[in-house]
């Protein structure tokens, strides 16, 4: 799977790089239909007391697989919106047919 990060108006940050990658390690494994992941990295400063937005699109067969979170820290806003994307290709690997 090839994993694209896009840090909107932030520096980027080699570990919150490394946390991620970690977290859809498990997804890749499970589900090796997965083509790409983008993940957006996004602060907003005028939502208290949450504010650190993380948005992953995951390429798959099918429509694409999206979910996002706004938490209090990037790591807890990646956690849920991991959390949401794996719910979504559980779904998705359960309507799957083979061919």
């Amino acid at each position: 799977m090839e994993t694209i990060f896009e840090f909107v108006g932030l520096d980027r940050s080699q570990s919150l790089e490394a946390f991620t990658k970690k977290k859809l390690e498990k997804l890749e494994n499970k589900y090796d239909w997965i083509v790409r992941a983008n993940i957006y990295f996004k602060r907003d400063e005028n939502q208290k007391p949450n504010g650190y937005i993380s948005e992953i699109r995951l390429s798959a067969p099918g429509p694409e697989i999206y979910a996002d979170s706004n938490e209090n820290s990037f790591e807890a806003s990646i956690a849920e919106t991991v959390r949401d994307v794996e719910k979504q290709c559980s779904k998705r690997k359960a309507k799957m047919s083979t061919h």
